[in-house]
């Protein structure tokens, strides 16, 4: 496996990796950054230039979601109907933790294109938005990249006795889709608890 990877790295990624690691940022992948801190772990790509690149891809990818709320609030109204609850909670969220929620939405998973969109249809600073959202993004890149890349030779180990064990990668692969079964079928009640609790919270300010 590990000699499969190094291979895929020098044949396909060698020139455009870089270039590969930026899109694949705009579209949030943590997997992509996983194998570019095995790149980085190999000798393949540069640490530092990979979370660099990787941050400015994190970075446009919510600033596209940003504006998107921005100048398509009629779109968002009409096409989003299904994510009311989400973009409800998130301008909640946004309300009660102000901007903390955009340096840490990254790890919302569920949310993470939702905030955004959602600052985006309010009133919020787009330069205010910009410059957590590059700070956060970085951030997140660097996280992401130096452990993979700190835990290259255990990662490349599980990976290579996986393959000599597929039935576990079968047995964790049901036991995935399992989880994201039961967890989109009780994340509309969290949402709906978490608005109600959070909308009395600045209820009970407002009062104050």
């Amino acid at each position: 496996m590990e000699e499969h990877i190094i291979s895929l790295w020098d044949t396909y990624v060698a020139d455009w990796g870089y270039l590969i690691l930026f899109f694949w940022s705009i579209l949030e992948g943590e997997l992509g950054l996983i194998f570019a801190g095995i790149a980085a772990h190999t000798g393949h790509m540069n640490v530092f230039l990979a979370i660099f690149v990787a941050g400015l891809g994190g970075f446009v990818g919510d600033q596209i979601y940003f504006y998107i709320g921005r100048f398509n609030k009629g779109y968002i109204q009409k096409h989003l109907k299904k994510q009311r609850r989400k973009l409800a909670l998130a301008h909640l969220l946004l309300q009660k933790h102000g901007w903390p929620i955009i340096f840490i939405q990254r790890y919302m998973y569920g949310m993470r294109t939702i905030i955004p969109i959602s600052i985006g249809l309010t009133r919020y600073s787009a330069l205010k938005f910009a410059l957590i959202n590059l700070i956060s993004a970085w951030v997140w890149a660097g996280v992401t990249i130096l452990l993979a890349w700190f835990l290259g030779e255990e990662i490349l180990h599980i990976l290579s006795w996986l393959k000599h064990h597929p039935y576990i990668f079968v047995i964790l692969a049901i036991a995935f889709l399992g989880f994201v079964v039961w967890y989109f079928n009780s994340h509309t009640k969290k949402i709906d608890k978490k608005i109600q609790k959070i909308q009395s919270q600045l209820e009970i300010k407002k009062e104050k």
